[in-house]
């Protein structure tokens, strides 16, 4: 690990002002995945701005009917709150569905949409990584991809988005909320958080410098059966093969996205008008696009079997 400096933020405005002032500078809070890519030098900030004071760690009910989720929330008292299990059902299985125990008692919520991709090419600092090292190469392409994405990549990259939680954050229509050095604030949509790889893998979400997450609103609840269902290849402590949040109305209608299989959420509201003729019918436009390699070409029927299996669960 390489020698930093460190500032602990006392407000929003103060660490998105002290990261944007340092060229390679990283926000920490739980550091379940920075302090990792830390040790093995894919990550080298010179400068980490603390943000676990900023009191940002509570959930509120919002004047419209939902809630905000606070961008220090861990992911085990997200997953925990009465209100969520409750009313937003498909977050909590999906959080559960994800990493460990102990892990998710320190992840956040902001950390969580921030987490990097396992492809293991990007881990491996022998092995060429447009996302790690702009410019020299995806050696997933070609290589072993059976992990790596069928659909949004590009000739740059294949790596997907490793995040269970914002897989169910994008099909709830979960918005986040961040603060710019200058004090400014916005609202982002997840879908509009993240980027496609194009040819510049290596840039993963549209924040500005500096940008920082301060909490995700969640709308008023719509009911309907809410699941989350993760295929991987062990039950425990693995990254999807294929995940599918859904959430399914009586008469049949609802909202689909896929983890697994691209480099953020994957969702098509106009592939969900075709929810009601079943799973096929929403994967052949969900996953009309898709360009697998021969390793994983298997996610494209199992994501329409996995939904398949959802729908059943759901009773339709």
């Amino acid at each position: 690990m390489r020698a930093f400096s460190l500032e602990r933020a006392s407000d929003p405005q103060q660490a998105a002002k002290s990261a944007a002032s340092h060229e390679n500078s990283k926000f920490i809070a739980g550091g379940t995945n920075l302090i990792d890519l830390m040790k093995l030098e894919i990550e080298t900030p010179t400068h980490l701005v603390d943000v676990t004071q900023l009191g940002l760690d509570k959930i509120e009910e919002t004047d419209e009917g939902g809630l905000r989720i606070g961008t220090l929330v861990s992911n085990t008292d997200l997953a925990a709150d009465d209100r969520v299990r409750r009313d937003y059902p498909v977050l909590t299985r999906a959080l559960v569905a994800g990493a460990t125990g102990q892990l998710r008692n320190k992840a956040t919520t902001g950390g969580n949409f921030l987490q990097r991709t396992r492809c293991p090419y990007f881990y491996d600092t022998n092995m060429p990584c447009n996302k790690r090292n702009p410019g020299s190469g995806c050696a997933a392409i070609g290589g072993y991809s059976r992990q790596l994405a069928v659909i949004g990549g590009s000739d740059h990259c294949i790596a997907t988005h490793p995040s269970d939680m914002a897989v169910a954050m994008r099909v709830l229509d979960a918005e986040l909320e961040t603060v710019d050095p200058d004090g400014k604030t916005r609202s982002i949509a997840v879908d509009d958080l993240y980027r496609l790889p194009g040819d510049t893998p290596e840039k993963e979400t549209n924040l500005k410098p500096g940008e920082v997450i301060t909490a995700v609103t969640l709308p008023k609840p719509v009911g309907g059966k809410q699941i989350y269902y993760k295929v991987r290849d062990r039950s425990s402590y693995a990254f999807a093969l294929v995940s599918v949040a859904a959430i399914v109305q009586p008469d049949g209608t609802g909202r689909v996205a896929l983890g697994g299989v691209a480099p953020k959420p994957w969702r098509d509201e106009e592939a969900e008008k075709a929810l009601p003729q079943g799973a096929g019918a929403v994967m052949d436009t969900l996953l009309a696009d898709a360009n697998p390699t021969d390793d994983n070409e298997f996610k494209v029927p199992l994501a329409k079997r996995t939904l398949a299996a959802v729908l059943q669960e759901a009773g339709n």
